[in-house]
């Protein structure tokens, strides 16, 4: 491809093939029942949100294992639109306040597991 750095691109397939596995696994693990708290995908973004808060504030950018583990890793292992299905099941199911405080926890968490990982960093 034009313009991209193939080793780049190469770090960022390894790490987003481990981060799908895992989150595969966790999925596995522990398997949500349609309509109750996803603890699962509800750890899983925030593990990845601390990681790439910390990723993105220790390595340099011109450092593979940046693509590696914040593009890749964070993003295989995270997922924003499971997230958001899951909140629609709750709300199919009635289940509204539910669902406003797994978005709201989700982000708010999130955010907080970010700063975290910056702050971690920069120690």
């Amino acid at each position: 491809m034009l313009g991209y750095d193939g080793r780049e691109l190469l770090a960022v397939f390894v790490g987003g093939a481990i981060g799908t596995v895992a989150r595969a696994a966790s999925e596995t693990l522990v398997a949500p029942e349609p309509g109750q708290w996803p603890w699962s995908t509800f750890a899983v973004n925030l593990v990845g949100a601390f990681l790439l808060g910390y990723v993105a504030s220790r390595l340099p950018v011109g450092s593979y294992r940046r693509p590696l583990l914040g593009t890749g890793l964070c993003g295989g292992l995270t997922t924003f639109s499971t997230m958001q299905v899951e909140i629609l099941r709750m709300i199919e199911r009635d289940h509204v306040v539910l669902a406003a405080g797994y978005a709201g926890a989700s982000i708010a968490a999130g955010l907080l597991c970010a700063w975290l990982g910056y702050r971690w960093a920069r120690r």
